[in-house]
């Protein structure tokens, strides 16, 4: 007799299941193999990389400009028509940092500007 029969009971069906760590291997080796065959459309990521930074600059440095600029008007205003003189000095001191932290931004931006066109471009490519 078969024992299935014998015990009155069903045994349970063997569940096939994936190994996640395997597949996910498996997923990344197709996908690195096809983007290492497969060509690139730009030649240099240099120039990539550098006109995307310069476009991410040129936005956050616009933005900062206003920015500063709505504060800093904030600050004139609270300090001349302000008749407490607790809120003028928080308003002087809060045009001071205004001041300085756009500044900062502003000199980071020329910084890099000028390094860029001392160091050789031979140096980044590959």
């Amino acid at each position: 007799m078969n024992l299935e029969k014998q015990a009155g009971s069903r045994l349970p069906e063997k569940r096939s299941f994936m190994n996640m760590p395997a597949l996910a291997g498996r997923v990344y080796v197709i996908g690195m193999m096809s983007l290492l065959m497969s060509q690139t459309a730009y030649a240099d990521i240099f120039d990539t990389a550098k006109t995307a930074m310069q476009q991410v600059y040129t936005d956050v440095a616009g933005i900062a400009t206003v920015g500063a600029v709505v504060c800093a008007a904030v600050c004139l205003f609270l300090m001349n028509f302000s008749k407490s003189g607790k809120t003028v000095d928080e308003s002087r001191a809060w045009l001071k940092r205004i001041i300085i932290c756009w500044a900062a931004l502003m000199t980071l931006g020329a910084i890099v500007t000028y390094m860029e066109s001392i160091i050789p471009q031979s140096m980044f490519s590959p």
